[in-house]
């Protein structure tokens, strides 16, 4: 279980992981479990940036191939496969119907490039391409007349912002201490020691560490340049991608990849019970990364995108929902937002006490990405454990054979007083953890107080217990989407009740 951390102590870390996104968390978990004594640190809230408001996909990138990225893409589908079988609860097998358009790319390189994201990763478990004629086929029956023939490919969807928590967990559970809304405000070298100052509401702390890793996203440069009194060669560019959020308007648990004009692709992806999730825009991006918000223009080239090809048009007036994200791509330099890379590089700065920095990286390749880091801090820590995380679950993944359907069938044998839709939450939230949240619970009543979409006090009690959940933003749309279904007067029931109860927070 985490615990707090005294803020008024000085404590010494082998590593001191600052960011608390998915890179972040995938390295204080992948330090951690080596034996490293670790601590992260997070200024706002854990994937509160770019890492909760992702396209929520685990894939390989079909677009890169484009862009001759096949080293990214074949690592990138080699652990779509790790990372399936490490969180089947989260993380589930999704399959894309792409309608072609002869006015774009043309269906001999489609099909050469879905041939190559075939056999390059090594599949194993999803199924592979087919050829749709979208007249006959039920998965062309939303798409218009014109639009004539279509693949299917396989990729897998991911709860984001659970997958960054499930790693904290885990760090949590192997020794790492994992602090929210705190800040690291500064870190000046003493020898071959960090001196770092954190500061959270609770006041100021100071640290020393071994080694400091740099994980902050689009913050990366600040941390580099205005934290760390050092510098580097490499940076970020910061580009923003924007979703919005509709009413399902077809039939069928497929999602749909559509081209548009500009040579980019657009992802419609059923979300949520019932919702569409559409994205992404690709905009280059100057402002502060915590400002940033969907524009006009863009929530209008979405709809257009989705309306060049399906038969039911959608309206300004049918989004429910958008988010923006920005991404923090290394800068290699590439005019084109959509060009720019999507890999990863470290700076590892050893004049004295050791900083990496991270540029780079996408959802798919966190777990390699924290491999790689450790590798590179291996000459600071020669007694540390080996590469350890490509056969682990994380938390709530301890599923037999990763097979979520049939281990879902047991919970409700288990728990047979839960409605089948609240059983189904519990179940891709929180998996195998499931059983520790409900407790001895075997009536709805034992839940405690409901606030709305299946929203009860057992689960806000485990959330702030377990997940560093405080607000109810946190709760809402992180560690869950049930904000998307909640009426303003349940939210704010909720907000009344987060107040009374902020002592139950992780302890």
């Amino acid at each position: 279980m985490p615990k707090a951390s005294p803020q008024t102590s000085n404590s010494h870390y082998d590593l001191v992981v600052v960011g608390g996104g998915i890179n972040g968390a995938g390295i204080a978990r992948d330090a951690a479990g080596r034996g490293l004594k670790v601590l992260m640190c997070e200024k706002d809230d854990l994937a509160q940036g770019t890492s909760s408001r992702s396209g929520k996909l685990v894939h390989g990138g079909l677009r890169y191939l484009e862009y001759y990225e096949f080293r990214l893409v074949r690592e990138a589908l080699i652990e779509r496969e790790v990372l399936l079988n490490s969180a089947s609860h989260i993380i589930w097998p999704m399959r894309f119907v792409l309608p072609h358009s002869p006015n774009d790319r043309p269906a001999w390189l489609v099909r050469l490039g879905l041939f190559l994201y075939d056999h390059l990763g090594g599949r194993k478990r999803l199924p592979g391409t087919r050829t749709l004629n979208l007249r006959r086929d039920p998965e062309g029956a939303p798409i218009l007349p014109q639009y004539t023939k279509g693949f299917e490919y396989s990729d897998c969807w991911v709860d984001d912002a659970r997958l960054v928590a499930l790693n904290a967990l885990d760090a949590a559970e192997r020794g790492a201490e994992i602090l929210t809304r705190t800040a690291c405000v500064s870190a000046r070298r003493e020898g071959n020691s960090w001196q770092i100052q954190l500061k959270s509401k609770l006041g100021v702390r100071n640290v020393t560490a071994k080694a400091l890793v740099n994980a902050a996203g689009p913050w990366v440069n600040d941390v580099v340049n205005r934290v760390a009194g050092s510098n580097s060669s490499r940076g970020v560019r910061l580009v923003k991608g924007s979703h919005i959020i509709v009413e399902k308007f077809w039939d069928g648990e497929q999602a749909y990849l559509v081209q548009n004009h500009d040579k980019r692709v657009i992802f419609i992806n059923p979300y949520e019970n019932g919702k569409a999730l559409i994205g992404t825009t690709d905009i280059p991006y100057s402002g502060a990364a915590e400002d940033v918000k969907i524009d006009e223009s863009e929530i209008e080239y979405l709809i257009a995108a989705v309306n060049r090809y399906f038969k039911q048009k959608l309206r300004r007036e049918d989004v429910l929902h958008s988010f923006s994200g920005v991404r923090p791509l290394f800068d290699d330099g590439k005019g084109n937002p959509s060009a720019v890379t999507r890999d990863y590089v470290f700076d590892l700065d050893a004049n004295g006490a050791p900083l990496l920095s991270v540029f780079g990286g996408k959802i798919t390749t966190f777990r390699k990405l924290s491999e790689h880091a450790l590798q590179k801090l291996t000459p600071f820590f020669p007694t540390m454990g080996k590469d350890w995380t490509a056969g682990a679950t994380l938390p709530g993944g301890e599923i037999p054979n990763a097979d979520y359907e049939s281990w879902v069938n047991t919970l409700r044998g288990a728990y047979p007083f839960l409605p089948r839709g609240l059983l189904q939450h519990y179940g891709r939230c929180y998996g195998a953890r499931t059983a520790q949240l409900l407790g001895k619970a075997t009536s709805l009543a034992d839940l405690g107080k409901h606030f709305g979409a299946g929203l009860y006090e057992a689960e806000l009690n485990y959330l702030m217990a377990h997940e560093w959940a405080e607000t109810a933003e946190d709760i809402l749309f992180r560690r869950t989407k049930l904000g998307l279904r909640m009426s303003e007067g349940e939210r704010n029931e909720l907000e009344v009740w987060l107040g009374k109860n902020a002592s139950r927070k992780s302890a």
